[in-house]
């Protein structure tokens, strides 16, 4: 009999979390870990992933590690090889590694501008490119993407974020454009307002926190628990029929 629950269960499935050594990036790793999937976490401190890998672990998810440089333009290729290794094969792909200078306009450097297009854009391209062929191949693949408010307005000093946010949006349709047909799907999450290392220039500032829950229709900032159904739903056979999309995790706050 067909079971409701079986569309979330991620059991026998392989996720790779870039960026899940913290923030949303590791909130969203647990989330696929307790719906079942082994992880892969990817990031560049390997003493911090060893850390996350531990409390992981401690809530009984199956957690590997990998240390790589995903500004690298072979960063596709060292990630595959690295799965490779480790014997894992990748059904479930997020990419959540970011980054914001948050400089002013004027100050930033090509090499600054050059970074974040790297990190937000060319490492998910270059991570599809290297794990989408597979999935084809066994005929079930889910890509996630991490946009962001900045995906569709813009906010001071972060010029360089808000384009390659942007740019992940006609990413995610570029990719559920080449690979939908194949069974291989790619969304976006954008999320609002988290209490993370990358936004923690934002909470040091109570009115501006406060600001920022006031501009939800929910009336309140984002939790990490937030982000645990929409990943699971994305990441799951649940969402085989939703494919380009970018949904807002955002309590509201583009509704207002």
């Amino acid at each position: 009999m067909f079971r409701l629950t079986s569309l979330f269960d991620l059991t026998g499935k392989t996720a790779l979390v870039t960026g899940g050594n913290s923030g949303i990036g590791l909130a969203m790793a647990r989330a696929l870990g307790l719906a079942g999937a082994h992880l892969v976490i990817v990031a560049r401190r390997e003493e911090a992933l060893r850390e996350a890998a531990e409390g992981l672990r401690a809530d009984g998810i199956a957690a590997d590690i990998i240390a790589a440089d995903l500004a690298s333009p072979e960063a596709g290729a060292t990630l595959a090889a690295a799965c490779e290794r480790l014997g894992r094969t990748i059904d479930i792909l997020v990419n959540v590694a970011g980054l914001n200078l948050r400089q002013p306009f004027m100050q930033v450097s090509a090499e600054a501008f050059d970074l974040h297009m790297a990190v937000h854009l060319r490492a998910p391209f270059l991570l599809t490119q290297a794990f989408a062929p597979g999935m084809a191949e066994r005929g079930y693949g889910r890509i996630v993407n991490i946009a962001s408010l900045q995906s569709y307005r813009a906010f001071p000093d972060c010029a360089p974020y808000g384009a390659a946010k942007g740019g992940v949006v006609q990413l995610t349709r570029a990719i559920a454009e080449e690979w939908s047909r194949h069974g291989v799907t790619c969304n976006a999450i954008a999320p609002g307002f988290f209490p993370t290392p990358l936004t923690a220039p934002v909470f040091a500032d109570p009115a501006r926190a406060a600001k920022n829950a006031a501009q939800t229709a929910i009336g309140r900032n984002g939790e990490l628990d937030d982000l645990a159904g929409a990943t699971v739903f994305l990441a799951s056979p649940a969402s085989a029929y939703v494919t380009g999309q970018t949904l807002a995790v955002d309590g509201g706050f583009t509704a207002k």
